[in-house]
């Protein structure tokens, strides 16, 4: 097929659930963006993703010390398996490079790292660290949402110029003859796709992908510079990713759904105990008092002003999300 016009992909508007595929509009949406990028992986994290189906996945990289600057937010990242298995098996939609401790990949992805247990995960990062990695080592991660897994019969043979010594990946302008390859091998194989009625995600015609638990947790800890909202703590094993309305009562995945906090704090938050005002005030509920005789530390607290907020004004908490906890979890 001759394809006249520049070729990319639309994430959330293609290759996803979300959308029934048309030909037509398909074509018009891939002239929208620049890049995407196809990143080679093992068979056993492939193999361990495809049967598993998560909802998000964490692409790791067990060096620790390369930021991940290729695509932007929502670009389409590709999987390749290891020479001499030259084929692209999937994707998923690029959401953040993060450096991540291992425990807090494991406690954030848990087996959508593609491994069974974080032992195993330490052997699998062994194995290609040699110097001393300490008991919680540094690495990367490449945080993807919506992945994708093709049956090895719809395997896409790479294109000639995806060499054998290319190490981590290769990434492709839409400009580019094979990325139009690229581009018409996944719309053939990628089945058709009906809107989802849940609309917690947001609107699935949107250009943003959904996000998963573990993306959700990973961007609420970076968004706070990995410092408890409300005490300032720094200590990360004690850092916690709070929805600010559960996910079980219809809040989302987002981040101005989300505050971080230290773990005595997220758990007086989510019962009540504790809330945050729409203008960032700290109200401490005399049920503490009350209830357990105690709670000087955390009275200190009353009234205060929120320690740290986000840079971004956009990922700051809503006030929806706020007065939403003020009246439906808040014990006056």
């Amino acid at each position: 097929m001759k394809l006249t016009q520049q070729l990319c992909f639309r994430p959330n508007t293609v290759l996803t659930r979300s959308i029934n595929w048309a030909y037509g509009s398909v074509l018009d949406i891939f002239h929208k963006l620049m890049k995407f990028y196809v990143g080679i992986t093992d068979s056993d994290w492939y193999n361990q993703l495809k049967a598993l189906k998560p909802e998000e996945v964490n692409f790791w990289q067990p060096g620790g010390n390369t930021v991940f600057r290729v695509l932007p937010e929502e670009g389409l990242f590709l999987f390749k398996l290891h020479h001499p298995r030259n084929f692209i098996v999937g994707g998923g939609y690029f959401v953040r490079h993060s450096f991540l401790p291992v425990s807090l990949a494991w406690k954030a992805f848990g087996r959508a790292n593609g491994v069974e247990s974080i032992g195993q995960f330490m052997e699998r990062i062994r194995k290609y660290r040699r110097e001393n990695m300490g008991h919680d080592p540094q690495i990367g991660c490449i945080i993807l949402t919506q992945p994708f897994f093709l049956e090895e019969s719809a395997w896409i043979p790479v294109p000639d110029s995806f060499k054998k010594n290319i190490v981590t990946g290769k990434s492709y302008e839409s400009s580019e003859q094979e990325s139009a390859y690229l581009i018409e091998a996944l719309r053939e194989r990628l089945p058709a796709a009906t809107a989802e009625p849940n609309a917690r995600y947001g609107n699935p015609l949107l250009v943003k992908p959904r996000l998963g638990q573990g993306a959700f947790r990973v961007l609420v800890t970076e968004s706070y510079h990995r410092r408890c909202a409300i005490s300032g703590e720094k200590t990360l094993p004690v850092l916690e990713a709070a929805h600010i309305r559960p996910y079980a009562d219809q809040g989302p995945h987002l981040i101005q759904n989300g505050l971080l906090l230290r773990s005595d704090l997220h758990i007086l938050f989510d019962q009540g105990y504790i809330t945050v005002t729409p203008d960032s005030h700290v109200l401490i509920s005399k049920r503490i008092r009350q209830e357990f005789e105690n709670g000087k530390d955390y009275y200190a607290l009353d009234g205060k002003v929120l320690m740290l907020l986000p840079e971004r004004l956009q990922d700051r908490p809503s006030a929806d999300f706020l007065n939403w906890h003020n009246q439906n979890r808040y014990l006056e």
